[in-house]
């Protein structure tokens, strides 16, 4: 049923918006902005910063924009004397707060808070602390948190908690005395984060940043010593141009090859082709519990932020886990065993880099699990979007004048059934396109799978295959994981395979994705145009199955045997473990 439509009047201008509209988004409607800080559509509507009021007639003080709603014939006044005021007395008692060493801050060049100070004129804080020393915590693997850069907006807490269920941070104390943190200010090494960034991508100010791991990385570039590996996943090719200021859903892997090219890696590899093996491995085990009988449903392990929701959460579930490695595990182990072997380079003498749009992936690099069996790692380090970014605008390279380049060829060719991981639903529909045609011997046409795209946090289909129908689901964001697991639980679901992808979105929303403002975030379909652009890619692939790509052809001919083989298992595959949920 549609819904009424309100008439009223912003700034003088007729806005006509539907029954229940913010004030904030129907000031948006008529071109025009309101300030605000603490807001993140549908995540964050609580209207404590004040920074976003308005004068509505009638009313007897300031309202906050974001959470009043509109009604029949109001009148809202965005940019008088006394809501300037207003909102510039509010901002410099935020800073009277907050540290503000802006130069050597990891936000600088991305802060909102120093926006907003731009957009209000504030030039000076008359209530300044310069005495506010760093509040440091940096137990976790992928993340530091600063609180005395921390402006209480509670963006942070509103994601970790509604999108990604596990909800380990909140405002502790009151008063003066509020910041943010776990319960009873236990570290975050000690309580149940998956290091799924979120939490970093919501924060408007230096107050949560990822760690940063660029040193590590240079200093194996300037070790003559060492064979630097890079490869960068399917996601990071639609999201690297936005830190260049390319409009978001930019293709620019070929500028980004030639740049990883220039920073000194002696190898630039693609990870999509260790993704092929994943659906090659994962495939295989699919129809082995298929026709096996195996234990069902098989769920994906391609998200190390998932996997460590579900040892914490639902350890009972983990023999649902596919054992494969993550594509990111993959990739270096086939880098320290196959690479290696064909080059005749010492697997301890190689250091692997991998470009990841995800946080968590700096704690799967930790692993030990992960180990392989010649001792090595690997993966050494994993960066981030952003990481690689700070390297390319370090060394002084023009990202948007370079050259296109290709990806070094002895780890294959990329397919577009690789590339499509980096969206929610993406490994799901590479897998369908092999399991079906190996299933039915010939081939498919078309070959896209559209009820597993798209942005909806759970997504079901029901595939026919010869004596067998496939229920499938798809879910990404761990509020969404949590109610699938929930119902097969309890029965009242019941599926044969399911993708899960702890970042609302897939990939593409990862928390180690360039960084964009609340009123990009809350404002334009980030994530459907980043996803777009991955789907663009796998139209115009030459190969777009897993099963068709020469060189994973090759390597189990040559290497690794057969899908499921032995080899394959000792190179490709782990186990995963049942975690406690609170460490000491």
């Amino acid at each position: 049923m549609d819904k009424k439509m309100v008439n009223l009047k912003i700034n003088d201008i007729s806005v006509t918006v539907p029954e229940g509209t913010s004030v904030l988004e129907a000031a948006r409607n008529a071109g025009i902005k309101i300030p605000s800080l603490c807001f993140l559509k549908d995540v964050n509507e609580i209207g404590a910063c004040r920074i976003c009021v308005v004068e509505v007639k009638g009313a007897k003080s300031l309202v906050a924009s974001c959470v009043y709603p509109v009604s029949e014939g109001m009148e809202v006044y965005t940019n008088t004397e006394k809501v300037r005021h207003s909102r510039q007395l509010t901002l410099e008692l935020i800073l009277s707060n907050h540290r503000m060493d802006c130069l050597t801050c990891a936000r600088n060049a991305h802060c909102e808070l120093r926006e907003l100070a731009a957009e209000l004129g504030i030039d000076a804080v008359r209530y300044a602390n310069d005495q506010l020393p760093p509040q440091i915590e940096d137990s976790a693997p992928h993340l530091i948190r600063d609180n005395s850069k921390c402006v209480l907006c509670r963006r942070c807490t509103a994601v970790c908690r509604k999108y990604q269920e596990v909800g380990v941070i909140g405002p502790n104390d009151r008063g003066f005395a509020t910041h943010i943190g776990c319960a009873f200010d236990r570290d975050l090494a000690e309580v149940d984060c998956v290091s799924c960034g979120q939490c970093i991508v919501a924060c408007p100010t230096g107050a949560l940043q990822e760690k940063d791991d660029t040193p590590k990385v240079w200093e194996a570039l300037n070790d003559p010593t060492k064979h630097v590996v890079v490869g960068p996943a399917p996601s990071v090719r639609v999201t690297l141009g936005e830190c260049f200021g390319m409009p978001i859903g930019t293709n620019v892997e070929g500028k980004m090859v030639t740049a990883l090219r220039r920073l000194g890696f002696d190898k630039v590899f693609d990870v999509d082709n260790a993704a092929d093996f994943t659906i090659m491995e994962e495939g295989t085990e699919f129809l082995h519990r298929i026709q096996e009988g195996g234990k069902l449903p098989l769920i994906t392990s391609c998200s190390p932020g998932w996997i460590r929701y579900c040892e914490q959460h639902y350890p009972e579930m983990l023999d649902n886990v596919s054992s494969c490695k993550s594509p990111q595990q993959m990739f270096g182990s086939l880098v320290k065993s196959y690479y290696a072997e064909k080059t005749g380079i010492d697997p301890k003498d190689i250091f692997v880099v991998s470009i990841m749009p995800c946080t968590a992936k700096k704690y799967e690099v930790q692993r030990e699990e992960q180990r392989m069996t010649n001792g090595c790692m690997p993966v050494d380090v994993s960066l981030t979007t952003r990481e690689l970014a700070r390297m390319i605008q370090r060394a002084g390279i023009l990202f948007d004048h370079l050259p296109e380049g290709q990806f070094d060829q002895m780890l294959g060719v990329s397919t577009g059934a690789a590339v499509i991981f980096g969206a929610t639903g993406g490994v799901m529909e590479a897998a369908l396109r092999t399991v079906v045609e190996l299933v039915t011997g010939g081939e498919m046409k078309p070959l896209e799978f559209h009820e597993v795209r798209g942005m909806a946090g759970i997504k079901e289909a029901i595939y026919d295959l010869p004596g067998k129908t496939v229920k499938v689901c798809v879910a990404s964001g761990l509020h969404n994981a949590k109610q699938v697991l929930d119902g097969l639980k309890s029965g009242e679901l019941d599926y044969d395979f399911v993708e899960f992808m702890a970042c609302p979105g897939g990939c593409i929303n990862g928390g180690g994705q360039p960084l964009q403002p609340a009123d990009v975030r809350s404002f334009t379909d980030i994530k459907g145009l980043r996803a777009a652009a991955l789907y663009q890619q796998d139209e115009t692939m030459i190969f777009r199955k897993s099963h068709e790509n020469p060189f994973v052809q090759t390597i189990y001919k040559d290497y690794l045997g057969e899908p499921g083989s032995h080899k394959a298992h000792e190179i490709l595959h782990c186990t995963y473990v049942p975690q406690k949920r609170y460490r000491v």
